[in-house]
């Protein structure tokens, strides 16, 4: 819906005397990007002048319920209790903002007969997750008793979650702790950023160098706490972001990728109902292994 300002206020109240909408329902759709003036995304709070154009879009309704969908995934190990998964790059794990289908859940719904419900109708199962261009394992609740068993281990760090990243530059240390606040960056909602202590949440990274090549680093990861973004972020506080990665990499990259070579290779979780401790492994992706085979072959005098 457009509208020609035909006096001056802010764009919150001049948009709610001519729709439907309330205040609080165009800020939000103002904060995701859906409020324009003269064709600009705007705040709620933006002021309009007389001849201005006003432009507010509605989105499609949201599904309320994931549905499920013949997808291809690989599920390293399943009984009645829980399931781990090999998640695939480029694989969204849950619904979100635009994107209801072609994720993991839709492709778990089809595949396992039980979900969890804890996580709600669009995240049935969901105990964690991964980000979309990230690969590797995580684990999905099959019953509520699961889901909590399971979200209290990563909650109080006794689930061990391990990744392998190639980063840029070469690392001198052979090991290190981060321990810093995360929150978003406030120049850019997209992104995450490490915060002044107090300002976000506590985000803890081990890190330990796997393999030196000429200008790149194979390390690896193992999460203490569980935020967004958190070893991309993390990564390039190190001041070596991860190789691929498009949202906190270098501009410049040497390899054309489809994302961030950051692979969860390693799982170790206690079983819900028998108290076992399991650990899960998955190999790097071929188009990982690929990059690493070049950096290998150049390492070679």
């Amino acid at each position: 819906m457009t509208f020609l300002a035909d006096e001056n206020a802010r764009a919150d109240v001049f948009l709610s005397a001519r729709t439907e909408l309330t205040r609080s329902q165009i800020k939000r759709l103002a904060d995701e990007g859906h409020v324009f003036v003269n064709g600009k995304p705007s705040k709620a709070g933006t002021e309009i002048k007389c001849g201005d154009h006003v432009r507010v879009d509605i989105p499609d309704p949201v599904p309320t319920k994931a549905v499920p969908e013949d997808i291809p995934i690989e599920i390293v190990y399943e009984d009645d209790d829980l399931a781990v998964v090999n998640k695939a790059q480029g694989m969204t794990v849950h619904a979100g903002a635009g994107n209801y289908e072609g994720t993991l859940v839709n492709a778990l719904l089809f595949r396992l007969k039980n979900l969890s419900g804890i996580g709600g109708e669009l995240r049935p199962g969901i105990v964690h997750r991964i980000d979309k261009d990230t690969s590797g394992l995580l684990v999905v609740a099959k019953n509520d008793l699961a889901h909590l068993s399971l979200s209290r281990q990563i909650a109080e760090k006794t689930a061990r979650r391990e990744y392998l990243a190639l980063l840029e530059g070469v690392l001198k240390e052979e090991s290190g702790h981060i321990a810093t606040d995360i929150g978003r960056d406030p120049a850019d909602r997209l992104r995450m950023k490490v915060l002044p202590a107090g300002k976000g949440k506590l985000a803890v990274t081990d890190w330990e160098t796997v393999e030196r090549f000429r200008e790149n680093t194979l390390a690896k990861f193992t999460l203490q706490t569980g935020r967004t973004h958190q070893i991309r972020v993390h990564a390039k506080y190190m001041g070596h972001p991860v190789v691929g990665d498009k949202l906190y990499g270098y501009k410049k990259q040497r390899f054309h990728l489809e994302g961030q070579l950051l692979h969860a290779f390693r799982l170790t979780l206690t079983h819900p109902r028998t108290g076992e401790e399991m650990t899960f492994s998955a190999p790097l992706p071929e188009y990982f292994e690929h990059i690493l085979a070049i950096l290998r072959k150049e390492n070679t005098p």
